[in-house]
């Protein structure tokens, strides 16, 4: 357990700003801990587009030091071995945005989700953005009618993080995170991280907000129960 490092799980979205996730990513440098560091960029949610690659290894380029490598896995012809290699040496990996379960439905195609896991439990750093952290998470909810409710239903994903949490949902009130916890045990909590945050999960299963408040949501009797905010700590008093 002392080896495992903390989960940062950025909300993404259009709502943030520069300013704010360069916050962010200022505390992932902190914790990968190497004056340049080498980033693994998995791109599984967004079918390894390359113009989403070149967004996000822009800015984390411009917020420190470091070399972020994309990890091609999407294709039929993506050099897997390579793949692991590449995740095997990084610094940390990074998960990007996208469709949370075509992501997860193309890491486990290509037998690379135990993989994750098992980097993460030998004390990888992990981070991610919008999918990319609902990906690190438990589970997440999917439609097979998107109309009707009464077709909604959980599935896997890398379970780093022992949450449900959504990312930058905040105009729609958390409206797929809410039938997520219904769908979920009693007592499980879930975490909306809005545009400019980032929810910091340690391996000891604490919690922390950073760069804004977390919206909170609790299932119990199946019903689900809004909470307190979870609030940044101000560590400069």
């Amino acid at each position: 357990m002392s080896d495992i490092k903390p989960l940062y799980l950025l909300s993404g979205g259009r709502g943030g700003s520069y300013k704010s996730t360069r916050q962010i990513l200022q505390a992932v440098f902190r914790e990968i801990g190497k004056s340049s560091p080498n980033i693994a960029y998995v791109g599984a949610a967004s079918d390894d587009n390359r113009v989403f690659y070149q967004f996000i290894a822009g800015m984390i380029k411009k917020t420190g030091n470091c070399k972020v490598t994309r990890v091609l896995i999407c294709s039929p012809k993506a050099d897997i071995s390579k793949a692991r290699g590449t995740l095997e040496s990084a610094d940390a990996i990074f998960m990007s945005g996208g469709d949370v379960e075509m992501g997860m439905q193309v890491l486990e195609e290509k037998n690379l989700a135990g993989f994750l896991r098992d980097l993460y439990e030998q004390g990888k750093l992990f981070f991610g953005a919008s999918a990319g952290s609902i990906m690190l998470a438990g589970e997440w909810v999917r439609w097979k009618d998107s109309d009707d409710d009464s077709t909604a239903e959980l599935f896997p994903c890398l379970g780093l993080a022992p949450i449900i949490c959504d990312t930058h949902a905040e105009d729609d009130d958390w409206a797929e995170l809410k039938m997520a916890l219904k769908l979920s045990e009693d007592n499980v909590q879930g975490y909306g991280i809005p545009a400019k945050a980032c929810l910091k999960v340690y391996p000891d299963g604490r919690i922390e907000a950073l760069g804004d408040a977390i919206t909170r949501y609790i299932q119990h009797n199946g019903q689900v129960e809004r909470q307190a905010n979870l609030l940044p700590i101000d560590h400069t008093k």
